[in-house]
């Protein structure tokens, strides 16, 4: 015989033994497998439940649970990462195994086949919960990084980068600018000697709009535009001082940086001056709206309100003819004046800022110089308006103001008979509103306030 013959039948004997071997009862070591399907980006956030297998789902017949033998690999089947596969020659088919290594690698082992992906674990039927928690953050990494990428590819085919579209805009002559280089365009064609009177009022209107954010009007402050518009309330152009005076409201409105800037810049005793001098209506009306955002919230500039006269301004101001459009934006701030005192000492707590900003409401003396100066005379004048807007904040500052004015409202010719009447009237709204189906209804809460006046009055 020959000599390679005589190797080719030692080879199919060597064969035939150790298929005799494997017996067809035997069964590989017991495996548990972990899988998950992956989610669709929509699906993304919703919760599903974990599943450990002790037997083999039929949905995971085609993964490929490996051991320390070697096991054919059936066409589809996913084969975990890091396994010794080989080709046998004689069936040709593929086979693979464990890696016959002492390095302690883990028993858990990933797998993935199309849009399904899980963890075997070789060594044992079942999951501990250490190497559960370890097998779900795999796959969840897994997946975030594939989802990650998938949707940077999908933004990016959606949108440009900022810098390719800075370049057609370049390209077009448009130039992208922010609100602190628009603002200061805007004050520097303010001050411009070479601007026409519409160019400087456009100017000032277009100032408006951006300074209402905290951080626009800080910068107009820094870069010394506040300055130019305080200064601007002395103009001999009414529009100017009108239009100035809109844009210093806006900009002290909740910011007490700003507020504490104006102060010192002498916009307080500005206002005061336009509110009490021959100006138009119109004038006024925004120098009224900007005195109101510098005393808000700001227990020094009512101080100092108080000290150049301010209550006697306002006085003047509610008693001169023309001007009946303002009286209730000057009762609105007189009440919130009252108020924010009120408060204030109603909540005093331990804290050191707490006790500081009561103490400042605390040297506000308001209430005695308005009865001095007849407020108490003055405010029920304006039960005989039609609006319904202009009684309630007449009912609201009454009732404030009722335990200093019960005597003097008492003393008042004919203010029992209106508020009698008023109460009748009131009283067929908020019916009204009920039939209508409103429980809570705006004319229920007046004849509610009206009904506490009255019975404070008997």
């Amino acid at each position: 015989m020959q000599p390679l013959q005589f190797n080719l039948v030692l080879m199919l004997i060597s064969v035939q033994c150790f298929a005799s071997s494997w017996s067809k009862d035997s069964k590989p070591p017991n495996v548990s497998a972990l899988a998950v399907m992956e989610q669709a980006e929509e699906n993304v956030g919703k919760v599903e439940e974990a599943i450990v297998e002790d037997d083999l789902d039929p949905e995971d017949m085609e993964v490929f649970y490996p051991t320390h033998e070697w096991q054919i690999v059936k066409p589809g089947q996913a084969i975990p990462a890091g396994l010794h596969v080989r080709l046998n020659l004689e069936t040709g088919t593929n086979e693979a195994k464990l890696l016959d290594d002492k390095r302690g690698n883990s028993a858990l082992k990933h797998w993935k086949q199309g849009r399904r992906q899980g963890m075997v674990n070789t060594n044992s039927k079942s999951f501990t919960a250490e190497e559960l928690k370890k097998a779900l953050k795999f796959i969840k990494q897994e997946g975030n990084i594939e989802m990650e990428e998938d949707h940077q590819e999908k933004v990016m085919k959606s949108f440009r980068p900022i810098n390719e579209l800075k370049k057609d805009f370049e390209a077009m002559n448009i130039r992208i600018e922010t609100d602190m280089e628009i603002i200061d365009k805007l004050v520097g064609k303010f001050n411009s000697t070479s601007a026409t009177l519409k160019e400087k009022i456009g100017a000032l209107y277009d100032l408006e709009y951006y300074v209402h954010q905290v951080d626009n009007a800080r910068h107009l402050m820094s870069t010394g535009g506040l300055q130019l518009v305080i200064n601007a309330l002395n103009a001999s152009e009414p529009l100017i001082q009108e239009y100035a005076a809109f844009v210093l409201g806006s900009t002290l409105s909740g910011n007490p940086q700003v507020q504490i800037a104006a102060m010192e810049a002498g916009a307080l005793q500005k206002l005061l001056v336009l509110l009490a001098t021959d100006h138009p209506v119109a004038v006024k009306k925004k120098a009224l709206f900007a005195l109101s955002s510098t005393l808000r919230h700001f227990p020094f500039a009512q101080q100092q309100f108080l000290k150049l006269g301010g209550l006697q301004v306002l006085r003047q101001l509610f008693q001169a003819r023309g001007t009946e459009s303002l009286h209730v934006r000057v009762i609105t701030l007189l009440y919130d004046m009252a108020l924010e005192k009120k408060l204030i000492q109603e909540n005093k707590d331990s804290l050191t800022m707490h006790k500081e900003e009561s103490r400042q409401y605390d040297e506000i003396n308001l209430l005695p110089p308005m009865l001095e100066q007849g407020w108490c005379v003055l405010l029920p004048q304006l039960l005989t308006s039609t609006e319904h807007d202009t009684r309630e904040k007449v009912f609201k500052t009454m009732s404030l103001l009722m335990a200093a004015c019960r005597n003097q409202y008492q003393a008042l010719q004919g203010l029992s008979a209106s508020l009698i009447m008023l109460r009748s009237e009131y009283e067929n709204l908020a019916a009204e509103e009920l039939r209508e189906g409103e429980q809570d209804g705006y004319f229920l809460g007046l004849l509610n306030s009206l009904n506490s006046i009255i019975e404070q009055l008997r």
